[in-house]
């Protein structure tokens, strides 16, 4: 069964997290400075991120931390931190593309996206695209996007209605943030693939965990028969340390493949293993994805620029 003994020491890496100021991102960050990686600790709410720091070094005194500003909901704002970290580390070794929101109400984000699709992957694109550089000159970079199993409750993205303006629900878009996030995983590495470079990049979810995240939709009246049903759900669930553990596996585990996913042996609970792509999602919804995220953000992930990444670092 994998823990946490089969994380390999992480001595000299270099791992961004983003959301590691609570629940599973902070969960994260801590297994990976207990292990000796450098953390850098990407957040919106920097009061929130040196608690979650001080909080780490409690149980790790000698931890290696440092804390970014990086607000999802923002392009300008992932554009600075990605620059910021890309001048502090020309190497990274994994980026943890964990931070999100959940079934919240129907709002925007400063560039005009649907708040989940926003935060939880166009937010993600941009950065992941500006630290493209330095996960190439990783001997083995990782990117591991966190998806859930609400994306099975998802639809590919509708270019032409991805803010789906006149058709929102909460769970509804969070089903199509979602799995935009695995299609983003997959369709990431097949680029690697196509262009030969040594990085991988990997999806993960956490199963049942009980998070804020969580609670909060738990603890709304306005979520409908699920949240009411989540309170029962999350007694059944896992803590944040256990729930990790598919990040963990996804993002150290030498044997884990690129565009696999990884998640708790039983759905909602469980050590972490490898699970099948139900759905995986055709060329078409992947190239889609592409499309309306480039278009959207006005930044590209294709072969060329993976390419001239890698030449960036050769």
């Amino acid at each position: 069964m994998w823990s946490l003994k089969a994380v390999p020491s992480q001595a000299g890496q270099v791992v961004v997290v983003t959301g590691a100021n609570g629940g599973l991102g902070l969960a994260a960050a801590k297994a990976f400075a207990g292990k000796g990686a450098h953390v850098v600790m990407a957040v919106r709410n920097q009061d929130k991120a040196r608690a979650a720091r001080e909080a780490i070094l409690h149980a790790h005194p000698d931890a290696s931390l440092e804390l970014v500003a990086l607000d999802l909901a923002s392009q300008a704002s992932v554009s600075r931190a990605a620059a910021q970290i890309l001048t502090t580390h020309p190497v990274i070794d994994v980026l943890l593309n964990n931070a999100g929101i959940m079934a919240v109400r129907e709002g925007r984000t400063e560039d005009g996206f649907e708040r989940q699709f926003g935060v939880n992957h166009l937010g993600h694109w941009t950065l992941t695209a500006g630290l493209l550089p330095a996960i190439l000159a990783a001997p083995q970079g990782r990117v591991v996007t966190v998806t859930s199993t609400a994306q099975h409750l998802g639809r590919g993205v509708d270019p032409d209605n991805p803010h789906l303006l006149g058709a929102y629900g909460p769970f509804k878009a969070y089903g199509q943030a979602k799995l935009a996030n695995r299609h983003f995983a997959v369709g990431l590495h097949r680029l690697f693939d196509e262009v030969g470079v040594t990085a991988r990049s990997l999806a993960a979810h956490p199963g049942l965990t009980d998070t804020d995240l969580q609670s909060r939709v738990a603890g709304s009246p306005r979520r409908g028969a699920l949240a009411r049903l989540a309170p029962r759900m999350l007694a059944a669930g896992m803590d944040t340390d256990r729930g990790a553990l598919s990040y963990l596996r996804a993002a150290t585990d030498p044997d884990a493949p690129g565009g696999a996913m990884y998640g708790p042996a039983f759905v909602t609970h469980g050590p972490p293993v490898r699970k099948p792509l139900v759905r995986p999602g055709t060329d078409r919804a992947i190239e889609s994805l592409w499309a309306t995220s480039e278009r959207e953000t006005g930044v590209a992930i294709d072969a060329s620029t993976v390419a001239a990444a890698a030449a960036r670092v050769a």
